[in-house]
């Protein structure tokens, strides 16, 4: 029976053990844990919902091939994101075009179609603006609002200083605010 199975609570510091040693089921159970914090990044990055499936893929597979790499003292979600974010990068230099407004259907949860149709506009529009920021930018506005990583963690994951996330963090949503004012008075 493998290490992971015999432990219904095990940490992630015993899978990545365990998954060293050659237990794919230990492997299977970080990738279960951590692969919406993986894809979400991903999917923010590069604003494709296929391409992040394919990425957040790619992401655990080097992981899995560089679990020796991995330092125990870091978070182990903290990781994967890193490599995540290196995937998404390495995707953008290849400019692929973002899924259309049109492919997005409607679901009711109780608005008229118009206020489902400006929820949809606005999204859509954010997600542009989002689009648009720099690399380096948009990963660490990725991390800190949508994934929720704290400064430290975000200067972990990325390996940069702290200071460079907040002057990162800054120049992004100054930005965004910049690009979306013109939407947001309308």
């Amino acid at each position: 029976m493998p290490v992971s199975a015999s432990i219904p609570s095990t940490t992630d510091a015993e899978l990545v053990a365990a998954a060293r040693t050659g237990d794919r089921h230990a492997f299977r159970m970080l990738v279960e844990r951590h692969w919406q914090a993986a894809a979400g990044v991903v999917y923010r990055m590069v604003g494709n919902g296929e391409d992040a499936q394919d990425a957040a893929q790619e992401a655990f597979l080097r992981a899995w091939q560089r679990l020796e790499d991995y330092k125990p003292e870091h978070p182990f979600r903290s990781w994967i994101c890193s490599i995540a974010v290196r995937v998404a990068i390495d995707r953008l230099r290849k400019v692929k075009e973002t899924d259309p407004l049109d492919r997005y259907t409607l679901e009711s949860d109780g608005n008229s179609p118009e206020q489902e149709l400006d929820t949809l506009e606005q999204a859509e529009q954010v997600r542009r603006a989002v689009l648009a920021l720099p690399p380096a930018s948009r990963a660490v506005l990725v991390l800190r609002e949508y994934e929720g990583f704290s400064y430290r963690e975000i200067a972990d994951t990325l390996d940069i200083p702290p200071g460079t996330v907040m002057s990162r963090l800054n120049y992004a949503r100054s930005k965004l605010r910049r690009m979306l004012a013109d939407y947001m008075e309308a």
